[in-house]
């Protein structure tokens, strides 16, 4: 489990890239964004499928292209419209909100026991996350940005729900990923052609970023993720995920597009603490953990 855990927060580290290459990709739409680095993330699912071809599997269930589909379109499209429609620092802070709705709802899941370790490592996480999203400012939640905050939360919503669902069938080979990142692509286009204006990356620097986004953050992720949801702990990957935006922010400041405060080293600390107190079952070991839970 702690093998398949630390390939799922692989994806939270790639995710990581996903703010600097975007901004590299210059003004390219981000639906057209969106179809051109799925096209990309499928690829990477059939080359995956070149080096180990996957073993014979059942049939899988209609549900099951459902959720896929319905995850990795509809976290981009609500998250798209809500950037559209609300102010971006409230609008990422409610997307934000994902990590936490999975680590609550695991509870739901089979054989899943949530402890107060977890809700509490999800929270500190989601303070540091504050923290980074708002550069150390307030915020703001004006009524007039109604629907766009509406559309934040189906965001976070469709994401945890997909991670959630996804847990429920192990057996289903994560190389279906393949399909549901081209059947996210060609939805991404129709959105692209109906609701944008088509802007190309204007050069070969710009089509490098767009190539990083989906080999890695909108490629690789996704297959990792969906490794680490059905087989790792999910209780876990939910806190860690917090990491996603400090790593982003650190890979910004390395790069020289944002400068270190005293608010990122706070919420270093805030999201590090929180994963380590999430994983405290997982490092401290089970017998170790149950002593501990018992004097609590």
């Amino acid at each position: 489990m702690a093998r398949a855990t630390l390939i799922g927060f692989s994806a939270v580290v790639m995710w990581a890239l996903l703010a600097l290459f975007t901004a590299a990709s210059g003004a390219v739409p981000p639906f057209l964004l969106s179809a051109l680095t799925f096209a990309i993330g499928t690829m990477v699912g059939l080359a995956m499928r070149l080096v180990a071809p996957p073993a014979p599997h059942a049939p899988i269930p209609p549900v099951v292209w459902l959720i896929g589909i319905a995850g990795l379109f509809g976290y981009h499209f609500f998250y798209f419209t809500a950037l559209r429609n609300a102010p971006a620092v409230e609008a990422s802070l409610i997307a934000y909100l994902w990590p936490l709705l999975i680590v609550v709802g695991s509870a739901l899941l089979p054989g899943e026991r949530l402890r107060w370790h977890h809700v509490a490592g999800a929270g500190l996480g989601l303070c540091g996350a504050f923290l980074i999203v708002t550069r150390g400012g307030g915020l703001s939640f004006d009524p007039q940005y109604a629907f766009g905050y509406a559309m934040a939360g189906l965001c976070a919503i469709t994401w945890s729900s997909y991670s959630l669902l996804s847990r429920r069938f192990p057996s289903v080979p994560t190389s279906v990923v393949t399909w549901f990142c081209a059947a996210t692509a060609l939805l991404s286009l129709v959105c692209h052609l109906l609701l944008e204006q088509t802007v190309w990356p204007a050069s070969a620097s710009q089509w490098l970023a767009v190539l990083g986004l989906g080999l890695m953050p909108v490629g690789a992720a996704f297959y990792a993720w969906d490794h680490g949801v059905k087989r790792g702990n999910i209780q876990v990957l939910g806190a860690a995920s917090y990491a996603a935006p400090l790593l982003s922010t650190l890979v910004l400041i390395a790069a020289g597009a944002a400068t270190a405060t005293l608010n990122i080293l706070l919420a270093c600390l805030l999201i590090t603490a929180g994963a380590v107190l999430a994983a405290r079952s997982m490092l401290f070991g089970p017998k170790g953990s149950a002593a501990q839970e018992a004097g609590a």
